[in-house]
């Protein structure tokens, strides 16, 4: 199960790294590297998933300074946290950013 203390340090240590989904991600939604960062520092876990054959991950959603919400799926790389994917998290799939919707 990945902490969110061990995420909040790794931002602050700048010891994590993001996979090519994930910046891509990431870019298709506008988000600057320092927005993610301010998510990751002020978020909070919704889900936990288990090792389905790229390990443990966990699903964090948190804001930007500016109020936008931003959904983050954490993953671990040996003791490295891994960022796999970035996204503005949206109606219908969600109702708000810590609830899912209907769909």
């Amino acid at each position: 199960m990945i902490a969110i203390d061990w995420i909040k340090q790794s931002v602050r240590d700048e010891t994590y790294r993001y996979s090519r989904h994930g910046d891509q991600e990431r870019q298709n939604d506008n988000l600057t590297l320092a927005q993610v960062a301010q998510a990751l520092l002020n978020g909070r876990i919704l889900e936990h998933y288990k090792d389905t054959g790229r390990g443990v991950s966990c699903l964090l959603a948190g804001f930007t300074d500016n109020g936008i919400p931003i959904h983050i799926v954490c993953g671990c790389m040996g003791k490295t946290l891994v960022i796999i994917t970035v996204y503005i998290p949206t109606p219908p799939k969600f109702k708000n950013p810590f609830e899912r919707g209907n769909s």
